[in-house]
């Protein structure tokens, strides 16, 4: 339902659940940095970011949802930046899905993982632009961008006895679209033991938090971050069997 009210607060079930939910670690309360440089055109051109000591130039395009910069990547970049002791990216493999722009793939590389950075064949063009012109001169690996649809041909694309990542990267996945299903078995599918999926979001409508109920049953579960004035969390997930 698209005309849903939005619901701030943790639902009951998810503040009083079972053990896979980390009730002992308390979310920092961070708020999203200016991290980005105005542009001066009115159209949907270039930003221009700073992190990890370095300039990011982002092209953005009015076509796709997935050619904007998002909150959540936002979040997830400053997040990154700010804890590279607790998420050490160095030599890690790195899948980002949903990735969009390219910026937290970018901000990864930055940080030295070998990243793959996925999305939808109709964004992949200026996804590969973004994180080319980014990352051509830098000495770190060199990324990777692939055709990732939620949910299919994994199987044959990403076998298991081949791919296996580190860290899981994804950021305001969750909206009002029809392949929450196919999102959340993407998600299972790559989170093997010993991957971190780190997933930061807008949480704005019910079904946002039905989703983050759905992962919270499958995966042990802590909020990281919260960062109110946006309505993003920041949640680490990951299988420890």
């Amino acid at each position: 339902d698209q005309m849903e009210q939005p619901s701030r607060a943790l639902p009951k079930s998810l503040t009083s659940g079972p053990t896979r939910y980390d009730e002992t670690y308390s979310p920092v309360i961070l708020k999203i940095l200016q991290n980005w440089v105005p542009r001066v055109s009115h159209y949907f051109d270039k930003e221009h970011y700073a992190y990890v000591g370095h300039r990011i130039i982002i092209q953005e395009s009015i076509e796709h949802f997935g050619a904007v910069v998002w909150p959540g990547a936002l979040a997830l970049s400053q997040y990154l930046e700010s804890n590279q002791e607790q998420f050490n990216l160095k030599d890690k493999k790195v899948l980002e899905i949903g990735a969009g722009t390219g910026l937290v793939s970018i901000v990864a590389c930055i940080l030295g993982a070998y990243v793959t950075a996925t999305d939808l064949p109709e964004v992949l063009e200026n996804l590969s632009y973004n994180i080319s012109r980014n990352t051509q001169n830098l000495n770190m690996h060199k990324p990777e961008v692939r055709k990732l649809v939620w949910g299919e041909d994994l199987n044959e694309d990403f076998p298991v006895s081949t791919y296996h990542y580190d860290f899981i990267l994804a950021t305001d996945v969750v909206y009002h679209h029809a392949a929450l299903d196919s999102l959340l078995a993407t998600m299972v599918y790559f989170c093997r033991p010993g991957t971190v999926l780190l997933w930061a979001n807008k949480f704005r409508f019910s079904t946002d938090y039905e989703f983050l109920e759905k992962l919270r049953n499958i995966f042990n579960t802590t909020i990281l971050a919260e960062f109110p004035e946006s309505d993003v969390k920041l949640l680490k997930q990951w299988d420890a069997q």
